[in-house]
C-alpha cells in the first residue's frame, strides 16, 4: 500500500517572508565584504535582526512584536546594510550626525543595537509563556450595542464617517492647527486642538477599525466599500497632517484585518486583495508627492542665512523653479532615511559626555514650538535650529535614548521592561476594546512607532499613552450605554 503525503499550499505570508529573508541573505553577503569592522559583529547583528522579523510574525506574536520588529529592522539593519554597500557607511540625509565610519565605531553601534534587540526577544518570550496569546478563533460579537447600531443604520453611519473625516482634515489643513514640522497657526478654545490632533493621528482610524470588523460580521465576506473608505480616511488625514506616514495606519489596519478574517474563517479573495493593494499604492504615492510638494513650497521662505549655511540657501534659490525635482529628491531619501534608529545610536555612542547627568538632563526637556530638541542642540550639529516658522527635530530613537548613560546592562533591562509594558497595553486594548484584533493592530503600531522614534520631550510620553487609554475608554463606555447587558451575542 502506497502512502501519499499531501503538502500544505504555501501561503502569501510565507512566500513574502521567504523572499525577504533571501534578500536579506544576499544583501548581508555584499555588506560583509565591505564592512570595515569585525566580521562576527556584523554577522551577529544580521542574525539577531533576522530573528527580530521572524519572531515578530510568528503564530503567537503580538502586534507590538510585529511592528517594533519592522521599525527597528528598517531603522537599523536596512540602513546599516545600504550604507555599508553603497555609501561607505555615510548617512544619506544632509542633517544626519557626522559619524566617522571606522570599524571600531561601527562595531560599537551594532553591538548596542544587538543588545537592545535581545531585550525585546526576552520580553516577547516572557509574555507568551506567562501572560497572554491571542485566541485561534472568535465566535461572538463582543460589542453588541455598537454592532446593532451599525446593522440598523449602516449607510448613515458610513456617510457620517466620510463627512466627519473630510471635514476634520479640511479644517486642520486650512487653519494649520496641527501639522508635522509646522508651528501651530490657530488655537481653538476648550482644548479642541488636542481633539483634532487625536482624531487625525489615530482617533478616526480607530473608528475605521470598528467599521472593518463589523463589516466582516455583517457581510461575512470581504467587501470593498469599507476598505475604500478606510483608504480615503488615511489619505485625507495624512495630507492634512503634512505627514508621509499614510502607510503606517493603513498597513496596520490591513494587517489586523487579515488576522481578523482568519479568526472568523473568512477567505481573502485575490480580487479584493489586489484592489486594496493597487488603491493603496496609488493613494500613498499621491499623498507622499503632495505632502513633499507642500513642504518644499513652505520651506523656501523659511530658511534664514547663517555663516556656514549659505550654500544650502543658494542651492535652494537656484532650484526655486524646479519644485518637481525637489519633491522627487525628498521622496527618494524618504524610503531609507525616514526610519529613526541607526543615526541616533551613532551620535550617542560617539558622544564623549555620556552618563547619568546626560540622562537626567534629557528628562528635563520641555516642549516648545520655538526651539529645537535637546538631542539636536546637545548631541548633534543640526541646522534645524536655524529654520524659522517650522518645528523640525531629530530624535535618537528609544535605543539611542536608553544608551545616554552608556550602560549595556541598563539598556537591556529597560528594553525588557518597556517591551513588557507595551505588550500589557496591547492586552488591555484587546480586553476592553471589544476584542477587536484590527484595533489592537492599529494602536500597537502607534505604540511601536512612538518607541522607535522616541527621544523628544520624553517626560510628556504620558500624553500619548493616556490618549490611547481614553480612546479605549470612550469605546468601552459607548458600548455600555448602547447595550447594558454584558453577555455577548453569538454570531448566527
Amino acid at each position: 500500500m502506497q502512502l501519499i503525503c499531501k503538502r500544505k499550499p504555501i501561503t502569501l505570508l510565507q512566500m513574502c517572508r521567504g523572499l525577504l529573508f533571501l534578500s536579506m541573505f544576499i544583501l548581508a553577503g555584499f555588506a560583509l565584504k565591505e564592512y570595515q569592522g569585525q566580521s562576527y559583529v556584523y554577522i551577529l547583528f544580521s542574525f539577531v535582526s533576522y530573528l527580530l522579523i521572524y519572531f515578530g510574525f510568528r503564530k503567537n506574536a503580538l502586534f507590538f512584536d510585529s511592528f517594533i520588529g519592522v521599525f527597528l529592522w528598517l531603522g537599523f539593519w536596512l540602513k546599516a546594510t545600504v550604507r555599508i554597500i553603497f555609501f561607505d557607511g555615510v548617512p544619506l540625509a544632509p542633517h544626519a550626525v557626522e559619524f566617522k565610519s571606522t570599524g571600531t565605531e561601527y562595531d560599537q553601534v551594532l553591538l548596542i543595537s544587538t543588545c537592545a534587540f535581545s531585550g525585546i526577544f526576552i520580553a516577547s518570550w516572557l509574555r507568551q509563556k506567562y501572560l497572554f496569546i491571542y485566541p485561534d478563533k472568535v465566535d461572538e460579537v463582543c460589542q453588541p450595542g455598537l454592532y446593532n447600531i451599525y446593522i440598523k443604520y449602516r449607510k448613515l453611519v458610513l456617510f457620517l464617517f466620510v463627512l466627519i473625516f473630510v471635514s476634520v482634515a479640511a479644517i486642520n489643513l486650512l487653519l494649520g492647527i496641527y501639522q508635522r514640522g509646522e508651528i501651530s497657526q490657530t488655537t481653538l478654545p476648550y482644548g479642541l486642538n488636542g481633539v483634532l490632533k487625536w482624531l487625525l493621528l489615530f482617533g478616526l482610524a480607530s473608528f475605521s477599525a470598528i467599521l472593518l470588523k463589523f463589516e466582516y460580521l455583517v457581510a461575512k465576506k470581504t467587501t470593498f466599500l469599507v476598505a475604500f473608505i478606510t483608504l480615503l480616511e488615511s489619505f485625507f488625514s495624512s495630507i492634512s497632517l503634512l505627514s508621509r506616514g499614510m502607510i503606517l495606519n493603513f498597513s496596520s489596519l490591513g494587517y489586523g484585518a487579515v488576522r481578523e478574517l482568519r479568526l472568523f474563517k473568512i477567505k481573502l479573495k485575490v480580487r479584493f486583495f489586489l484592489g486594496c493593494f493597487l488603491g493603496f499604492i496609488f493613494l500613498f504615492g499621491s499623498s507622499v508627492l503632495t505632502v513633499n510638494y507642500i513642504r518644499v513650497l513652505s520651506s523656501e521662505s523659511s530658511i534664514t542665512e547663517k555663516p556656514g549655511m549659505e550654500s544650502n540657501t543658494e542651492k535652494l534659490t537656484k532650484q526655486r523653479n524646479d519644485l518637481i525635482y525637489l519633491t522627487l529628491q525628498q521622496s527618494k531619501i524618504l524610503f531609507v532615511e525616514r526610519w529613526v534608529g541607526l543615526e541616533g545610536v551613532m551620535s550617542v555612542s560617539s558622544y564623549p559626555n555620556k552618563g547619568w547627568d546626560l540622562w537626567r538632563e534629557a528628562w528635563q526637556e520641555k516642549y516648545s514650538e520655538n526651539i529645537t530638541s535637546f538631542y539636536d542642540i546637545k548631541l548633534i550639529n543640526s541646522h534645524y535650529q536655524y529654520v524659522k516658522n517650522h518645528h523640525y527635530i531629530n530624535t535618537p530613537g528609544i535605543i539611542g535614548f536608553l544608551f545616554y548613560p552608556g550602560s549595556y546592562s541598563f539598556l537591556f533591562v529597560c528594553m525588557v521592561l518597556i517591551s513588557l509594558g507595551a505588550s500589557c497595553l496591547e492586552i488591555f486594548i484587546y480586553k476592553f476594546g471589544g476584542k477587536n484584533i484590527i484595533l489592537c493592530s492599529l494602536l500597537a503600531q502607534v505604540i511601536a512607532y512612538r518607541l522607535a522614534s522616541f527621544g523628544y520631550v520624553p517626560a510628556q510620553s504620558y500624553l500619548l499613552f493616556g490618549t490611547i487609554f481614553l480612546n479605549i475608554l470612550i469605546i468601552y463606555i459607548m458600548e455600555k450605554i448602547l447595550y447594558m447587558r454584558p453577555k455577548p451575542r453569538k454570531i448566527v
